[in-house]
């Protein structure tokens, strides 16, 4: 995975290349000792990357390798920041802008990290193939039908060191924010309606914050900017930490509805410029992918559940809209899929319970970047490409390596 663990570990190292990641891999099979990779994101994924045994700072396999006409191959310790700055030089991107720019490749291909265009998949499903150091310390190119189980592998196959991603043409796109409610905004299937799009749905009132956002036609004749409207780079930098600051120093955690204004109207840039909007990671976010059909009522029962047991949910619950996938473990699996983000207090850990039982009824699947009670026993049933995932981790992994006590319990031995 990409990011900093917390709890301790009994050694770090930091390989400088490749090679390096082959021989620290290959001393700790010496020793007998676990490896977790982790990188150079500020945004901790729960429990997936800590151990007490060695932890593998990747933080310095940095650097864009070689940009072409569609794709990109790229170190796995780059962070996603200065990947989409790298290749918007020679005018391409990436289809997925995720939240958090300060994850590494490695850990948001790992995580099956998801943006909000509601025609494309993940990160994660972007890759065309990869390079990972395995539980032997054996170095594979990865670009046949294991490279599903690669995708959204959790960090127990191996060590990524380099990711080969498609690219598309970068356009500039204008951002939109209307209120609404939540019938309306989805009969008129907003969330398929445009490039890419997110709701923040006040539950159980169904009150929405519908954002979406859509390229900007290079043709079009110019219209002279109203005051206060973000057209340039540094105005959309300046914008967004505005928006940081404004959400310190005013919007308290449980602020009332509705939410403040992320944009000023007619903001436009670079996708990467404009649309993520980072969180801290908070161990307390419930976030679980359903099917998409199923957001509607999924929403309706847990508001009724929530309300029967006398819980409030005090903040939006942040939903966006990603494509089937092919990732063996990646929760969109095979359906497209809706993602729901719903943000509670450490207080509101019966809520929390309750929101993953509901969802879970809606054939829901837990974000592997949010805490959840799932193991072997429910992944088997809601994954059908688990027993080909555990085949793939036999091969790579036999001796178990990247493993700790976590992950055992989740994936089993």
């Amino acid at each position: 995975m990409s990011t900093n663990a917390t709890d301790g570990p009994r050694r770090t190292d930091r390989p400088l290349d490749e090679a390096g990641v082959v021989t620290a891999v290959r001393r700790a099979g010496e020793r007998g000792a676990t490896v977790r990779p982790t990188g150079a994101s500020a945004r901790v994924p729960g429990a997936l990357v800590r151990t007490s045994d060695l932890l593998l700072d990747c933080s310095a396999l940095t650097g864009v390798v070689a940009v072409s006409a569609d794709r990109v191959l790229v170190r796995a310790g780059e962070r996603l920041a200065a990947l989409f700055a790298e290749l918007a030089a020679s005018g391409r991107s990436l289809a997925v802008v995720p939240d958090a720019p300060g994850l590494t490749v490695g850990g948001a291909v790992g995580m099956g990290v998801y943006g909000g265009a509601p025609g494309e998949g993940s990160l994660s499903a972007q890759v065309v193939a990869a390079r990972l150091v395995d539980g032997r310390g054996v170095v594979r190119r990865v670009s046949g039908p294991e490279l599903d189980a690669v995708r959204c592998g959790l960090g127990a196959l191996g060590v990524l060191t380099a990711v080969e991603l498609r690219t598309v043409e970068l356009e500039r796109m204008q951002v939109h924010e209307q209120a609404g409610r939540l019938d309306a905004v989805l009969a008129e299937d907003v969330l398929r309606a445009h490039g890419w799009t997110e709701l923040d749905v006040a539950v159980p009132s169904g009150q929405v914050i519908a954002r979406w956002a859509d390229p900007v036609d290079p043709d079009r004749v110019p219209v002279p900017a109203a005051p206060g409207t973000v057209t340039t780079r540094a105005a959309v930098r300046a914008e967004a930490w505005g928006r940081a600051v404004s959400r310190l120093a005013s919007n308290p955690p449980w602020a009332s509805w509705p939410p403040p204004a992320r944009w000023t109207p007619g903001t436009e840039g670079r996708p990467y410029e404009v649309l993520p909007d980072p969180q801290p990671w908070d161990p307390d976010t419930a976030e679980w992918a359903i099917p998409a059909e199923a957001l509607g009522s999924a929403l309706r029962e847990l508001g009724a559940a929530a309300t029967a047991r006398g819980m409030e949910l005090q903040r939006p619950v942040r939903v966006r809209l990603g494509a089937a996938e092919t990732g063996l473990l990646h929760p969109a699996q095979g359906r497209d899929t809706a993602w729901l983000r719903i943000r509670t207090r450490a207080s509101q850990e019966p809520l929390r319970r309750l929101a993953g039982a509901v969802l879970e009824d809606a054939s829901g699947r837990p974000s592997w970047t949010s805490r959840h009670e799932w193991g072997p026993d429910e992944l088997a049933v809601a994954y059908p490409g688990w027993a080909e995932f555990q085949r793939v981790r036999d091969e790579y992994d036999p001796d178990r390596r990247f493993t700790d006590p976590n992950l055992e319990r989740i994936l089993g031995p």
